[in-house]
């Protein structure tokens, strides 16, 4: 049985073994992170993350099996809405399709709805079908849209050779 709960600090090294995953998982979507050569800056924002109450867990036992990332968007813009965004939702694809990652979700709505949210933002890979089917599955639209492009430099020569 998963229980999702809030994470504690020593967490952070567990759930940052699963951050490198998504991130290699999101590489094939068009992903720039490197996850293993961040893994150490993704483990102490993961530990501030649950030290500050920003971050849940899915356990099965003892094993986490799953881990969501949120907060209330801050900035010195002025909005007319409080802004809740999650930063990050993943679970082992050996779980996926058990429900963990709506419970993952259902947490951070609820905790970003008591911190004043009046919206909450999610963001996923343009070609990552799963993740927009879960997210389209739980009432979110598209709300911006990011381009992006290569451009040439002394990096990079996308001319025809």
């Amino acid at each position: 049985m998963v229980a999702v709960e809030s994470a504690t600090p020593g967490d952070a090294a567990a759930v940052a073994d699963l951050w490198v995953a998504l991130a290699a998982g999101q590489r094939r979507y068009g992903s720039h992170l490197r996850g293993e050569a961040s893994r150490r800056a993704a483990e102490e924002a993961l530990a501030r993350a649950a030290a500050d109450g920003r971050l849940d867990v899915a356990r099965d036992a003892d094993d986490v099996v799953g881990f969501v990332r949120y907060g209330v968007e801050r900035g010195a813009l002025a909005q007319d809405v409080t802004r809740g965004v999650v930063r990050d939702l993943y679970v082992v694809a050996e779980r996926r399709g058990e429900g963990v990652g709506s419970s993952l979700l259902d947490a951070a709505e609820a905790s970003l709805r008591n911190r004043g949210a009046d919206v909450v933002a999610v963001e996923a890979m343009a070609d990552n079908e799963d993740a927009i089917r879960l997210y389209e599955r739980r009432g979110y639209r598209p709300h911006r849209i990011e381009f992006e492009r290569e451009v040439e430099n002394d990096k990079r020569y996308r001319g025809d050779r």
